[in-house]
């Protein structure tokens, strides 16, 4: 597939980086030629220096012969733009583009069909990436499938919990649940292989999946459910803070610290429950008169990498109950080793997911990225076809799926069913699977090519 990828920063390189190894023929177009360089010294891709919304750079770099255009750049009118001008025109290119203001997104006939085929928004997939982290308190990471009638978790095994040492049998026989699975094992970002004999030892990160409404149930049975959240302090009131505030007011105590005074202002109008701070979030001072120590839970998410891992360390340190932090630099999260911080959020990854469904080659209309992006979960759509390998009619155990694609649940009619080895495949089943390696996506892709 062609793909052209407007934009080099980070969203733009993570792109970059897992599609390029999916063997696809990239282009990324930057303004920028240092982030060009830095790209291309990491990937074997082709680079253009040049206005992303400029047709003349856009045949540059082969826009006539593109499959689809990814526009990824740090401002939402040069996404939007670009779209509407490859879309105008030239015929062929499916166009995403990333948009970020609530404004725009509050005007949806800017994105009617004609103008950009698909929208995605980075600051509310984290917003809901974070959500789910306050209703679940205990879990590293939570998405969801299907409507949100599945959810997939993870939890990290400590030296006192009751996973430490046990066998996946074992964690069966005490979830008493055929719709709970194991789904993967991580270990020093390492899978393990997934079987009843697999022994679950000390900092394993494991994955479960289930109906939305059995994962309170599978915390508590692992011992892994913490005290309810009642507090919650957002440090940052950009985008994704404001998003977060909105969500969480109606049912939390919420207080947000900014420290632009105009835009502590304006989100202050628009939060009807939450107290708005103007300060900065790393002032020891400031935390302790906030009484920190009453926090339940800490969220640093500023657009600085820096100022998050110091202020949700500190916070830590004077008695925030959980503390948790956006991480867009790699390098950064080397210093959460042997840090008070519970948990790092890495928005590039929670932005993958919602690109990469709409690359894949078969019916797939759900995934997550996650380990640092070598292991998806997948949700899928079954169909009969006569041009190629199809699961529909096929038992679980006839359908030759490489080792290392675990199958999670099955949606049938909107309706979470058993997955056994004789369970039968039919037309329209969602299926949620989870690849260890993203060598095993191109198997998935062909047993689920749409009709």
């Amino acid at each position: 597939m062609k793909i052209v990828i407007l934009g080099a920063g980070v969203t733009g390189s993570s792109v970059a980086g897992a599609l390029a190894s999916e063997e696809n023929d990239i282009v990324v177009i930057d303004l920028k030629p240092q982030l060009l360089t830095a790209l291309k010294a990491q990937l074997d891709i082709a680079t253009i220096e040049g206005n992303a919304t400029h047709p003349s750079v856009l045949e540059q770099a082969g826009i006539k012969h593109a499959d689809m255009v990814i526009a990824v750049t740090d401002r939402d009118e040069t996404n939007m733009l670009a779209c509407h001008v490859i879309n105008t025109l030239y015929s062929k290119p499916k166009t995403i583009a990333r948009v970020r203001d609530i404004d725009f997104l509050n005007h949806p006939q800017l994105f009617e069909p004609g103008g950009i085929d698909i929208v995605i928004s980075p600051e509310q997939i984290i917003t809901e990436s974070l959500h789910n982290l306050v209703k679940f308190p205990g879990a590293l990471h939570v998405s969801e499938f299907a409507d949100g009638l599945i959810r997939l978790f993870s939890i990290r095994v400590v030296a006192t919990g009751f996973l430490t040492g046990k066998r996946i049998h074992a964690v069966k026989e005490k979830l008493a649940d055929d719709m709970i699975r194991v789904a993967a094992i991580f270990r020093d970002g390492v899978t393990i292989p997934v079987n009843g004999e697999a022994v679950i030892a000390t900092g394993d990160e494991v994955f479960f999946v289930c109906p939305r409404d059995k994962v309170r149930k599978t915390l508590i049975g692992l011992h892994k459910l913490e005290a309810p959240i009642k507090t919650v302090m957002i440090a940052g009131g950009g985008h994704v803070g404001k998003r977060l505030a909105i969500a969480l007011e109606k049912n939390y105590y919420v207080k947000v610290i900014e420290q632009d005074q105009n835009r502590a202002k304006d989100i202050a109008n628009d939060l009807r429950h939450t107290l708005v701070l103007h300060g900065d979030c790393t002032d020891e001072s400031l935390l302790q008169e906030e009484m920190i120590e009453n926090i339940d839970l800490f969220c640093a998410i500023t657009n600085n990498d820096g100022i998050n891992l110091i202020s949700a360390g500190l916070a830590k340190k004077l008695g925030a109950k959980r503390a948790i932090c956006l991480v867009n630099n790699n390098s950064y999260l080397k210093l959460l080793d042997g840090s008070d911080i519970d948990l790092a959020i890495q928005p590039k990854l929670e932005t993958l997911g919602s690109i990469l469904k709409h690359v894949r080659k078969g019916d797939v209309v759900g995934v997550s990225s996650v380990c640092g992006g070598s292991a998806e979960a997948i949700e899928a759509i079954a169909h009969r076809s006569k041009n190629s390998t199809s699961v529909v009619g096929l038992r679980v155990d006839q359908v030759n799926l490489p080792d290392g694609v675990i199958l999670g649940a099955l949606i049938r009619e909107k309706e979470v069913i058993p997955v056994h080895h004789d369970t039968v495949f039919a037309e329209g089943d969602h299926v949620v699977m989870f690849a260890l390696n993203k060598k095993l996506i191109k198997a998935i892709e062909g047993y689920f090519q749409p009709i």
